[in-house]
């Protein structure tokens, strides 16, 4: 297929970053195996999911491919002699749950090709290098002073983004690199305003954005080249790893964690702040701030892919903000995304968990104080602080940027208003996603306070008064019934101790009598 040509009609545009979960249900036995039915859910909707059939020999498989991030992974060990038995059957189905569990919960593993393809081989069957090689080879066609020198193998995190190592004929010493990327959910723009915002990254000059060399993009995706950088990213400085290493290599399990220098912190802070407040003012969505997405040029920051919000990629934190909901635009996910690059340099190391509950010594509290207006859980109640409120705090506040360089970025009206429509598309999906989510959430918070034994509990202590109150009110009527057939049967007959002739005594309709009103009467009362 040439690079300029339309993609198959009814191509589906996946949100690879919509976490995966995976519950195995059920284990049949076979002549020399047992396999293991597993029910996998995307995101949060139940109809959402499908089965697929694992033996413990795929797992072992997915394990070795997985041995590459160093992780020490809770797979079962082999058991050559007994694994058919029902009672270890049963323990070795408990095992590869937990380890289900790890892989599907680990930020870098649950988004890797490896995973996917294992937990959803009908979505991701296709191979995205060769894909990517077939468009590159086109491309080279009709530019021929390119030339690949060697593919750059997952060194991203994106499934469908490959990169490659190239350089110019006549320039044979310079190193470029090329990416090529599908595009994603989030692709709002016209194919004709996107070929002219992609064209127009190329014209963008800024102190602190990443040159890009040259750009193009058609119906199904983009192609994008820039200079490479043997130096690596902000995230390979914070992790002393290379940068042409596999993705999962180099960040899942850093050998060294420590953080960078406090200067560092605040220069490099500052330095994107202004980059990301250059770009919200001229109304160009970002909403990909990673510190494997910032460059390093000496001690300078440089932001990278600026492409990826318009090719409408999802962005590699979203499964931490789709579960919020005061983080609802692009700034409020630039802040977010900002935390989280922050916490990496001061600590080393991501964050464990979101929202922060305590953060460990930093080297100064005006780092924690940003920290704590991004990342804590009263700030996710309450909204991310703007991007001029965190430049004005006194981490950043007194850093002074000595680079002089003028930022030069024209954006034609007419696309403005195409990129505005966009950004609010792009929220309005998100918001519908938060919103899902939150309702789920609810939901399976009150589904797990109904079956808590607490719960359990309190229904049965309410169903045994209840019925002692049932058993009582019960007796009430039956005797209610029973002293009302005694007084009709009274007053419709003589009493054998009157005769007819004797003086009629009073009725006794309507008046109540007490316990005490019918016991006998007492002798010394009579006359």
């Amino acid at each position: 297929m040439a690079f300029m040509e339309k993609p198959p009609a009814g191509k589906v545009l996946l949100d690879d970053t919509v976490p995966l979960t995976a519950q195995i249900e059920a284990s049949q036995s076979l002549h020399s195996h047992t396999e293991y039915i597993i029910r996998v859910q995307r995101g949060v909707s139940a109809e959402n999911s499908w089965q697929i059939v694992r033996r413990y020999s795929d797992f072992d498989l997915l394990n070795n491919s997985l041995q590459i991030s160093a992780l020490s992974l809770p797979l079962p060990p082999k058991k050559l002699i007994g694994n058919m038995e029902r009672e270890f059957i049963a323990e070795r189905q408990k095992g590869l749950q937990a380890y289900l569990d790890v892989i599907t919960s680990h930020h870098i593993l649950s988004n890797c090709e490896l995973v996917k393809k294992f937990l959803d081989p009908n979505s991701y069957s296709v191979n995205y290098t060769e894909i990517a090689l077939q468009h590159v080879s086109m491309f080279f066609r009709s530019e021929p002073k390119w030339e690949v020198v060697e593919p750059l193998k997952d060194i991203g995190w994106r499934i469908r983004k490959k990169y490659f190592l190239m350089k110019i004929k006549n320039q044979p010493k310079e190193r470029l690199m090329l990416s090529w990327a599908d595009l994603g959910p989030d692709k709002y723009l016209s194919d004709k305003d996107l070929q002219c915002a992609v064209k127009l990254l190329s014209s963008c000059s800024h102190p602190y954005i990443y040159k890009i060399t040259f750009a193009t993009a058609n119906e199904s995706s983009a192609l994008v080249i820039r200079p490479f950088s043997e130096k690596g990213t902000l995230k390979d400085l914070i992790y002393k790893a290379k940068p042409k290493d596999p993705f999962l290599k180099k960040y899942c399990n850093p050998k060294k964690i420590q953080g960078l220098e406090l200067q560092q912190i605040k220069t490099y802070g500052r330095q994107i702040l202004e980059v990301l407040k250059f770009l919200h003012e001229k109304g160009f969505p970002y909403g990909h701030l990673h510190s494997a997405n910032v460059m390093l040029d000496g001690d300078t920051c440089k932001l990278l892919d600026l492409e990826n919000s318009l090719l409408g990629l999802p962005s590699f934190y979203r499964s931490y903000f789709s579960q919020f909901r005061k983080i609802n635009t692009l700034e409020s996910i630039d802040v977010h995304c900002f935390g989280h690059l922050l916490y990496e340099m001061t600590y080393g190391r991501p964050p464990d968990t979101i929202p922060v509950d305590s953060f460990p010594p930093a080297p100064s509290v005006f780092v924690v104080s940003v920290l704590e207006s991004i990342l804590t859980c009263e700030a996710m109640k309450n909204g991310m602080p703007t991007v001029a409120r965190l430049l004005q705090m006194p981490l950043f506040s007194d850093v002074l940027l000595t680079n002089s360089e003028k930022p030069q970025f024209k954006v034609p009206t007419k696309l403005k208003e195409a990129l505005k429509t966009s950004k609010e598309c792009i929220e309005k999906r998100l918001t519908e996603e938060q919103k899902l989510i939150h309702q789920h959430r609810r939901l399976t918070r009150a589904q797990s306070h109904h079956g808590s034994e607490e719960e359990k509990k309190k229904r049965k202590i309410l169903a045994r008064k209840k019925s002692k109150r049932s058993a009582y009110e019960s007796g009430e009527e039956h005797s209610a019934k029973y002293s009302n057939s005694n007084n009709s049967a009274g007053s419709g007959a003589s009493s054998p101790l009157t005769s007819p002739s004797s003086p009629t005594p009073p009725s006794t309709a309507g008046i109540k009598f007490t316990a005490s009103d019918l016991l006998p009467i007492p002798f010394n009362t009579l006359s």
